[in-house]
């Protein structure tokens, strides 16, 4: 078993040496598509693109101002918190937010200090809430990134809206798909981590749970009894524990920051932890990933690393 072990550990250490850059670069322009799938897609590498979606309307119109004459009166999905971490580990439990119903403009009240309220609020719904819940913004960006969906040959699984107070918190986890997260205003604040690290990462299997408001304003953790435990990330990268998870010391985190008019192109598979300025605004496409051997590589590590423990 510690064989085992060591070859996890030197699976990251060559995966650093072979392909992965020190820092995550920036391409200056949108690339060829042909030329991205060779570069980023398939060696699994994120970027950080600038000048792709110059011509996006929502750049310049998504102004407060705007988005209250737009869509004030929709009402949408947003996620409320105590702490501003949904879908995060609390204790010995998988804690999802309260997903509460409310107009565009009581969420911009609330995030331009108009209004205040107990709690921390993120639109974050994903499942393509921007086609979703708020399909008169679409004429503002594209409903696809076309050199994206021609290197992929494929459209978005979803197109998602996020707007949130800069104590939302996305905690660390991976997704299947290929992700191009696009800043409209303001930046957003990403720590990243190959699936090659995936040896030095923590997991837990959780009792999910959800948090509700009571009428004094407190929140309580009330349990989905019904609903399968969770398997997630325990670890915050912002105050890792080291005693209790000391495998993280050999983890090796890209920092980047993704400011408005950027694009990160996040591959599919990467651990990834969020935090971003007040009043953020982005765009993602979410691309289904290929379920071909980059997939069965990663289970078997991960499989591996489950069997053998921290490394």
């Amino acid at each position: 078993m510690e064989a085992v072990k060591k070859r996890l550990a030197e699976c990251s250490l060559e995966a650093h040496d072979l392909y992965l850059n020190r820092s995550v670069p920036y391409l200056d322009e949108p690339p060829d598509p042909l030329q991205f799938y060779r570069d980023w897609i398939g060696p699994n590498k994120p970027c950080i693109i600038r000048n792709a979606f110059n011509h996006w309307p929502a750049l310049t119109r998504w102004t407060p101002t705007y988005l209250r004459e737009k869509v004030g009166s929709k009402v949408i999905s947003v996620a409320v918190t105590p702490n501003g971490y949904a879908d995060a580990v609390n204790g010995d439990r998988f804690v999802m937010p309260e997903e509460r119903q409310m107009s565009f403009s009581s969420v911009l009240d609330i995030i331009e200090g108009k209004v205040e309220k107990r709690g921390v609020f993120y639109v974050q719904k994903q499942c393509s809430n921007l086609l979703d819940e708020l399909p008169e913004l679409t004429d503002d960006v594209e409903p696809h990134v076309p050199w994206m969906s021609t290197a992929l040959g494929k459209l978005p699984d979803a197109v998602n809206f996020w707007l949130g107070e800069a104590s939302a918190i996305t905690s660390m986890h991976k997704d299947h798909y290929e992700n191009l997260y696009c800043v409209i205003s303001g930046e957003k604040n990403f720590i990243l981590l190959p699936p090659t690290e995936r040896p030095f990462i923590p997991y837990g299997v959780y009792q999910p749970a959800v948090y509700r408001q009571q009428d004094d304003g407190e929140f309580e953790v009330v349990d989905k009894s019904d609903s399968e435990k969770v398997p997630w990330i325990p670890l915050d990268p912002l105050d890792p524990d080291l005693q209790r998870y000391p495998s993280y010391r050999r983890a090796r985190p890209f920092h980047c920051s993704v400011k408005a008019g950027e694009m990160l192109y996040l591959p599919s598979l990467w651990f990834h932890h969020v935090r971003q300025s007040h009043g953020c605004i982005a765009v993602n496409f979410w691309y289904d990933m290929e379920y071909d051997i980059k997939y069965n590589y990663f289970q078997l590590l991960e499989t591996l690393s489950e069997v053998t423990g921290p490394t």
